[in-house]
């Protein structure tokens, strides 16, 4: 008597099954490439490269600045300034701040309308390096589970110095170093504190921001700053 023959997978199940794998090859990339980053510096980031093309889409001469300096280069007070302005709990957290969330969530259902977001210092990392400056539920979703990840294999101080040497601060301008000499003229040792102020205050929008028009959100960073006992 002949064994049953086994069922043949249909089309769909192939499709399911190879988007399975593409998804644990994914994760598995990004994780081998988040345990490097304990040593190795990124050679691109997602947002660079996202500005790459979209100015040889838009047919546009396209000139960065990148520069890589340890955190031990770069002013304290700028260190500071962007935790005061991007994530105060940044050294309490493990990647999500889930109270500044539920205060956004309680603002944002008191006005009826999508206000600032809450992303960390550490989700802002992953989006920049991986994900690009895109908004989609998806991407939201990939940021959630590779944000453990960071947090897992890398120092808070290991976080920080990342996510400042490749966050954009102006066009073609990555990196608190290459950000200093291009807005200031001037190593990010040598910042003064309202200088690193104005600075964290274009973050939100590199692209449209400039330090000299950021009189009223630096004065407010710096308050925070003095508040946290910086």
């Amino acid at each position: 008597m002949k064994p049953a023959a086994r069922p043949k997978r249909t089309w769909l199940t192939n499709i399911l099954f190879g988007i399975l794998v593409l998804i644990l090859a994914f994760y598995l990339g990004c994780a081998c490439m988040i345990l490097a980053l304990r040593w190795l510096n990124p050679p691109a980031t997602a947002v660079q490269i996202q500005r790459e093309v979209e100015a040889l889409v838009a047919k546009k001469p396209y000139h960065h600045h990148r520069l890589y300096v340890p955190l031990s280069r770069i002013a304290p007070d700028l260190q500071y300034a962007v935790i005061a302005a991007e994530d105060g709990r940044f050294y309490i957290h493990h990647g999500f701040d889930w109270l500044e969330l539920q205060k956004v969530m309680k603002t944002d259902l008191a006005k009826r309308s999508l206000g600032r977001g809450a992303s960390t210092i550490t989700q802002q990392l992953v989006k920049n390096l991986f994900l690009g400056t895109g908004r989609s539920v998806i991407r939201k979703g990939i940021e959630s589970t590779l944000v453990p990840l960071v947090e897992l294999f890398l120092t808070k101080s290991r976080i920080l110095e990342l996510y400042l040497n490749e966050i954009e601060w102006g066009p073609g301008i990555f990196g608190a170093e290459a950000a200093t000499e291009f807005w200031y003229h001037t190593p990010a040792t040598e910042l003064t504190r309202d200088q690193a102020a104005r600075l964290a205050a274009i973050i939100p929008n590199p692209l449209k921001r400039a330090p000299s028009r950021e009189d009223e959100y630096s004065a407010e960073i710096q308050d925070r700053m003095q508040k946290m006992g910086w």
